[in-house]
């Protein structure tokens, strides 16, 4: 390919490039937002929590933690399977499980399908966990904009389809079985104790937590905030694994496509060398053969430029060789000008 890397490898080097390029930004991504999380300010949900806001530019802290127990502002949302359940976001979902013939593979394959969701909310705050703390209460806006919403699911019940012996044939015809059909019921209960991350803003006399104006995910998580940092981070340090791992691949490969043209530029060189040195030769032979006077350097052998010419190789019927140069050529012999396969050779006899 005269040292030009193949479309082969080509199509590796760019494919690597552009997943090293992709994970490189997810991992800046997560670093990001793991670094955000860590530089957030955490506040206490108690009587000082007004007079911080007021000290605060704009009467708001951009990335605020604050951690409290979920308590309803007016009405509260009741499970619809379990008695005295109580609750501020409800999520009802209906997923159809059935399997898929996989014409590739020749296998069956599980296959889940959302037909059904709907989500109920209520306004609610966030207030201390410890009643008579004397600290005020935090209203959580647009809930299900979190980037992170820690549900409860209540209720889980799965039914399975009805299926006669010609419903199994059409199914197998069709290369789809349904399974069945799975109702579940999701919640954030009253008095759920959560973390949530955000814009904590002091709007009249209401204190509102709301998503962040930066583009910062918005957490409303029941883990704890070293939790919710640790998970960031770990999840930070996966992608910058996987982006290690694949620059290493592509800096592989681009050595292996230098290493190759530099390989070739040697050749290149050394044959310059070869071709420069073989041209002194003849140059040399010219003048010991002018110096003489002789006329031998019209039939010299081209390869030892000493030896008269003495073989007409077949089927090209080039005269260009001794015989001793033609049994040292390697196999398969090949014809020194046009490289055309030697078929045989016919002696040369000079009259």
């Amino acid at each position: 390919g005269g040292g030009r890397p193949s479309a082969v490898q080509a199509a590796l080097l760019a494919a690597s490039t552009a997943v090293t390029a992709l994970l490189y930004s997810v991992y800046r991504q997560k670093a990001r937002v793991a670094r955000g999380l860590e530089g957030a300010r955490r506040v206490r949900l108690d009587g000082d929590l007004r007079a911080v806001l007021l000290e605060a530019p704009g009467r708001c802290v951009p990335y605020a933690v604050i951690e409290g127990v979920v308590r309803s502002v007016k009405e509260t949302l009741s499970s619809q399977f379990v008695e005295n359940c109580k609750g501020v976001v409800q999520r009802l979902t209906l997923q159809e499980h059935k399997m898929v013939w996989n014409r590739t593979t020749h296998l069956w394959n599980d296959y889940e399908k959302v037909i059904h969701q709907r989500t109920n909310t209520t306004p609610f705050d966030l207030v201390p966990a410890e009643e008579g703390a004397g600290g005020g209460a935090v209203r959580v806006m647009k809930p299900l904009e979190a980037a992170e919403l820690s549900l409860e699911t209540v209720y889980e019940k799965f039914h399975p389809s009805v299926q006669s012996f010609t419903d199994v044939i059409g199914h197998y015809i069709s290369g789809e079985r349904p399974k069945g059909i799975q109702e579940t019921e999701q919640m954030l209960k009253v008095g759920t104790a959560l973390t949530g991350v955000g814009e904590l803003v002091l709007d009249s006399a209401t204190i509102k937590l709301q998503p962040p104006k930066q583009g910062m995910p918005y957490y409303l998580s029941t883990s704890d905030f070293d939790s919710l940092l640790h998970k960031q981070e770990a999840n930070a340090r996966f992608w910058k694994t996987l982006t290690v791992l694949f620059g290493f691949a592509t800096c592989a490969i681009l050595f292996f496509v230098l290493r190759r043209q530099y390989r070739h530029h040697l050749e290149k060189k050394h044959l310059r060398q070869m071709q420069e040195e073989f041209r002194q030769a003849q140059e040399r032979l010219l003048r010991e053969v002018k110096a003489e006077g002789g006329e031998t350097l019209k039939n010299a052998c081209v390869v030892c430029l000493s030896n008269p010419k003495a073989c007409v190789f077949l089927e090209c019927g080039h005269v260009c060789s001794c015989h001793e140069c033609y049994l040292a050529l390697p196999e398969p012999r090949k014809c020194p000008i046009c490289r055309q396969g030697i078929s045989r050779v016919v002696p040369l006899y000079n009259s």
